[in-house]
């Protein structure tokens, strides 16, 4: 889609909204000068050129998505009145709109009954599920998988939780064996199962650790923030699909639209599936609560301002593209799957290239074949250098070397991390780049070598 499709949509719905408010008195203060915030826009657009280009199909490295047209001029739309849905009195639209919104996500899940609302981000949609499981058994440890996210140890800290870190497995996933020598303690109320790491894209067996909850009973919270949306792909392998096909069995579940679902940042939802935890955010406001009857979203969340402007643009995202396994926004995360599959069968032919383990979901990890540790790190970071002189953007990540095999340089260490080469194929044109993509990593990876060499 063109980047000035957002613009002209604004440029045509934004008189209809104007009109809206006609019927009120012109201000009479002084705008600004329209000179002065040309000057100001020109100077700002200078220093935003100072990035990489995350818009486009040459940048794989780190978890950036652009929004689609319709969210911008949602986002946009919704500013000129910048709504706060902290409370109906700030957001009377908007806050309806995110209820209708959220509702959709939670079907997405299968649940029907649930308590939810948008957050900032998957951070502090986490926070809140972690607040709610302390609430409910005040002092109980929180376990995840040490390929989780770092801000469930960071935010455990902030609640005065305990936290314990369970050993992954080759595969980067929750290791089963070693999850269940931490629940014989019996300290254990709340297993943080990711379906879909940030590292690796690796999802944790939740359907193996839900047998675990039927012997030992604890609370299942599922961090599917990159990965949740991956629910509607068909094309899953067989043990991913497995994992997602159980997820309503969660006890709560965070997923961050401002990753795959095509959302400006910051956009996270967390939901439910009890709803009576409603109650341990409840509480009284002397001057946000005097007009309405109605739930607030305020009292269900922890977060007071919170931009309405969010809610509108994921409303207008999800009625143009609906959360349908067979939709075109399913076949657009299915598009990018398929893009990393096919990369990752370059690389695993490829005699320069080390791979790991097939991909779950989008995100791709691999070495650049060397006879040492130290060695393989620095031609990653020399392949890393050439290929954004390219125009090829890709990410350097720390992995350990079991990822890659025990054979892949048996001299190191046992436990050594490698520096290697992450990219992430999420937008659906990286399907149609993946030759371009090869080319361009393959040309990066012949100059770092040949530099070596020399």
């Amino acid at each position: 889609m063109k980047h000035d499709q957002a613009v002209e949509l604004l440029r045509e719905a934004l008189p209809q909204l104007q009109q809206s408010f006609a019927h009120l008195p012109t201000r009479d203060f002084e705008e600004p000068s329209t000179d002065a915030m040309r000057s100001v826009l020109a100077e700002i657009t200078g220093r935003l050129a100072d990035n990489y280009p995350y818009f486009h199909p040459l940048y794989a490295g780190q978890m950036l998505k652009p929004p689609h047209p319709i969210a911008r001029a949602a986002y946009a739309l919704a500013m000129w009145l910048n709504p706060n849905n902290h409370a109906l009195d700030g957001g009377r639209a908007s806050s309806h709109l995110e209820v209708e919104a959220v509702r959709e996500i939670a079907a997405m899940f299968g649940w029907t009954e649930y308590l939810g609302h948008l957050t900032s981000g998957g951070t502090f949609a986490n926070l809140e599920a972690l607040w709610v499981a302390g609430e409910l058994a005040p002092g109980k440890k929180i376990v995840a998988s040490e390929n989780a996210h770092y801000t469930h140890n960071r935010i455990s800290a902030v609640l005065r939780l305990p936290f314990a870190s369970i050993a992954a497995d080759a595969r980067g996933r929750m290791d089963l064996s070693a999850l269940q020598a931490a629940l014989q303690s019996g300290e254990v109320e709340t297993v943080v199962v990711t379906l879909g790491t940030t590292s690796s894209g690796a999802v944790d067996p939740l359907d193996r650790i839900l047998d675990l909850r039927q012997r030992y009973g604890f609370r299942i919270h599922v961090d599917a923030a990159y990965g949740g949306y991956f629910k509607l792909v068909s094309n899953l392998a067989e043990d991913a699909a497995q994992a997602f096909s159980h997820i309503h069995e969660a006890d709560s579940i965070v997923v961050d639209p401002h990753k795959h679902g095509l959302q400006p940042y910051g956009c996270g939802c967390i939901l439910f599936r009890d709803p009576s935890v409603g109650r341990l955010y409840k509480h009284d406001s002397p001057y946000t609560y005097f007009t309405s009857s109605e739930l607030h979203l305020g009292e269900i969340s922890l977060e007071c301002s919170r931009a309405g402007a969010a809610a509108t643009a994921l409303w207008a995202t999800q009625r143009l593209l609906p959360l349908r396994p067979d939709g075109e926004f399913a076949n657009g995360l299915a598009c990018g799957l398929k893009a990393t599959l096919r990369i990752y069968e370059r690389l695993r032919k490829d005699k320069r290239f080390l791979t790991g383990p097939e991909p779950e979901l989008d995100i791709l990890v691999f070495a650049v074949k060397a006879c040492t540790l130290q060695e393989s790190s620095r031609l990653a970071t020399a392949v890393f250098d050439h290929a954004a002189a390219e125009d090829l953007h890709l990410a350097l990540a720390q992995i350990p070397i079991s990822y890659f095999g025990e054979n892949a340089w048996p001299d190191a260490p046992a436990g050594s991390k490698v520096t290697c080469l992450r990219s992430v194929l999420m937008k659906p044109e990286h399907l149609d780049w993946v030759d371009e993509i090869w080319k361009r990593l393959s040309h990066a990876a012949s100059k770092a070598m040949k530099a070596a060499d020399e």
